[in-house]
């Protein structure tokens, strides 16, 4: 025995393999021990081998480390080594103690652990905080009971801080399933970092669902741990606002009716990202409910809901309702010198309740608004795109593009009269000293885009209502008529402007001499600042876009469609929707997500089937672009259906955009209603070809998710 030990060490054979035991690298290098004879030989106590090592442990902060010996089982020498290194912040040296350990007798103690997912968490390192979460999930496999609650908060953050947000979406779900959840600051911090990605902000609003359907099973127990899982309007605001920056409007409609089931009070910061929720749908009756709350606010607030009338303005447009886009410019001058009573304001700190859907629906939901409410810790930075209204200096500013759109909506319906009177208005509203009168800009900018009759039009409406224009846009008009040859107009301007008592030194019989006047007049002026206008630029791209834009009676017909599926009149819908098609009216997303809406509503899975093949038949066409989110809508009501064929193929669909899936929410779906579907079945054993197809179809979404 002695030599054949004595050989085995000479020819550095790890003592480990001599002996048939694996023993980790940790341990390989165990010291033989030796007697007074100066054999080697190895004790066996208690079924493990004891050890006597001298261990060498250095820390940054010592020049000579020193040595460290122990006697134990190797049980101990690896806590003891274990504890070390993470005392001493060596995460590499801890990570192969642990999994040396590990391999030997399972886990060490839940505060080892603990620890170790903690040293893990502060690295900023990616593959340290990968390995990290491995090992939550490892342990949730073969002893969960090891887990403190406050080292996954930990981990969450650390993920979300890496900009890491799948795994962190996995934590924050594993804390979910066990009811429990990160102290709200906490969870703000997280969401505001997933949210910067697109895959995060698509995670974090997932996820965000599954909070509020927890809460919502726990309050309906009337469970005590309600109150732990329910979100407040931080959360909600920051992933909504994730859902405008990334343009994933049909998952914010959704939340934002979750908001409403979750009675969660909408504050000033709600109100404005639904108004851009409300617009990127097309929902401009659910703006107006809003409205009628805003329109009432303090004097302070006023500058902050710019953008909310900026969303509703855009909406006017695209509804083509010049009048009530005209109104509303006009409405606003009027909101900035009212400042509501003492009573108003009082009234203002109650909880106001809005409808969602109709205001018709006896039964449906209702938002808890409170308009004048602002978060003092608010983490949130909303970014205003006001592109049509501004607020500046106390007062409303009309943007050009918003004044495109007025005078080419005008232009189009043939009303220059009603376009005059507006100007105006607006004239004394919007004035900004130093600025040209809008009156002036407008006529300028028809003058040099050849609109002549609608800038002459406008020249004598403006004299009938007192306000005349000077001579040099009159001059500038007349210039235009002679280029084009328009004699007869000239003259009769010609006429106008010497009773205005502008030019009288021009005969109206010499035209080429007129002309040659007017055009060295043209040039004098031609610095002048109506001249110097970019409204031009403005109306051209504007009539560019309207050639691309979504017909007005698009958007009326959605609207009747999602009041009828909000109303569960699904017939009706149906209806809105064939009329559509008979017309040869291009559906959009959201006419399909309505539909998807209200089938669901009612279990009608089969229904939605039916209206994927439509959907299909229009992408093919390319007359239709599918968003994840309507994918994702599709594929969770297959889902609940059990139509597993269609459910793998929108999967089909979205790897081809290289769209992100979510599996977790897509398991967690299949697990809650088919958790035990055809788990055993065989092939072999189906009784009939559809059932053999579908146990396939099942089989490979399992495979997807990772349940088999």
């Amino acid at each position: 025995m002695v030599i054949k030990m004595a050989l085995i060490f000479s020819r550095k054979i790890p003592l480990s393999y001599a002996l048939g035991v694996f023993v980790p690298s940790a341990i390989q290098k165990t010291a033989l021990i030796a007697d007074h004879s100066g054999e080697f030989f190895s004790k066996r106590v208690f079924g493990e081998y004891q050890l006597e090592a001298l261990q060498h442990f250095s820390s940054g902060s010592v020049s000579h480390p020193g040595r460290i010996c122990w006697k134990g089982s190797s049980n101990v020498v690896l806590l003891r080594k274990l504890e070390i290194a993470l005392r001493e912040h060596q995460v590499d040296e801890a990570w192969v103690t642990f999994i040396d350990f590990k391999k030997l007798y399972g886990f060490p103690t839940g505060s080892m652990v603990n620890m170790l997912i903690s040293r893990l968490s502060y690295s900023s390192d990616h593959h340290w905080l990968q390995k990290a979460c491995d090992l939550v999930f490892l342990i949730l496999k073969e002893k969960p009971g090891l887990l403190q609650f406050p080292v996954l908060t930990k981990l969450s953050i650390s993920l979300a801080r890496a900009q890491m947000p799948v795994p962190a979406s996995m934590i924050l779900r594993v804390m979910l399933e066990r009811e429990n959840m990160p102290p709200l600051t906490i969870l703000w911090s997280v969401v505001s970092h997933m949210v910067k990605t697109e895959i995060g902000a698509c995670l974090a609003s997932n996820f965000l669902v599954q909070m509020c359907d927890c809460f919502l099973h726990l309050s309906a127990k009337g469970s005590v741990r309600a109150k732990v899982v329910k979100p407040d309007a931080m959360i909600f605001n920051l992933v909504l606002d994730a859902c405008v920056k990334f343009k994933s409007s049909l998952k914010g409609q959704e939340i934002v009716e979750l908001m409403s089931k979750a009675g969660v009070i909408a504050d000033a910061h709600s109100v404005i990202i639904f108004s851009q929720i409300h617009e990127m749908n097309g929902q401009r009756d659910e703006i107006k409910k809003l409205k009628d709350h805003v329109d009432e606010v303090g004097a302070p607030f006023i500058a902050y809901y710019c953008q909310f009338y900026d969303s509703l303005l855009k909406l006017h447009f695209k509804f083509d309702d010049i009048d009530s886009a005209a109104q509303l410019l006009l409405d606003m001058h009027k909101f900035q010198e009212s400042v509501p009573n003492k009573k108003l304001r009082m009234d203002q700190e109650k909880r106001l309740l809005v409808p969602i859907g109709s205001n018709n629906l006896k039964t449906g939901l209702k938002i808890q608004v409170m308009p004048e409410l602002l978060q003092k810790d608010s983490i949130l930075r909303v970014k205003h795109k006001q592109e049509l209204v501004m607020f500046r200096s106390g007062k409303f500013l009309l943007c050009n593009r918003a004044l495109a759109k007025l005078v080419n909506g005008y232009r189009r319906h043939g009303r220059t009269t009603d376009l005059s009177k507006l100007l105006l208005c607006m004239q004394q509203d919007f004035h900004v000293l130093g600025q040209p009168s809008f009156c002036s800009v407008v006529i300028d900018a028809c003058i040099r885009l050849g609109w002549l009759e609608m800038a002459h039009d406008i020249l004598d409406d403006m004299d009938a209502a007192g306000a005349p224009i000077g001579s040099t846009l009159h001059m500038a008009l007349l210039t235009a008529y002679y280029c084009r040859e328009m004699f007869k107009e000239a003259k009769a301007l010609l006429r106008k402007m010497r009773k205005a008592g502008f030019v009288v030194n021009l005969s109206d019989e010499n035209h080429e001499m007129v002309a040659t006047a007017c055009l060295s007049e043209a040039a004098n002026n031609a610095s002048s600042s109506s001249s110097k206008s970019d409204l031009i630029d403005f109306l051209v791209r504007e009539m560019r876009e309207e050639q691309k834009a979504i017909p007005s009676v698009v958007y009326e017909l959605n609207s009747s469609i999602y009041y009828f599926c909000k109303a569960k009149m699904m017939e009706d819908a149906l209806k809105t929707y064939k009329r559509m098609q008979h017309k040869k009216i291009q559906p959009t997303v959201q006419t399909f997500s309505y539909l998807i809406d209200g089938f669901s509503s009612l279990g009608m899975y089969r229904d939605i089937t039916i209206l994927w093949g439509d959907i299909k038949r229009n992408m093919g066409s390319k007359n239709l672009e599918v968003s994840r989110d309507l994918y994702e809508v599709l594929h969770l009501n297959f889902l609940r259906g059990g139509y597993f064929e269609r459910a793998m193929e929108v999967i089909g669909y979205m790897k081809e955009r290289n769209m992100y899936c979510d599996k977790w929410m897509y398991k967690d779906e299949f697990l809650k209603l088919h958790k035990n579907l055809y788990r055993s079945l065989k092939a072999s054993e189906a009784r009939t070809e559809a059932q053999s197809k579908r146990l396939e179809h099942v089989k490979a979404f399992r495979k997807w998710v990772g349940i088999d």
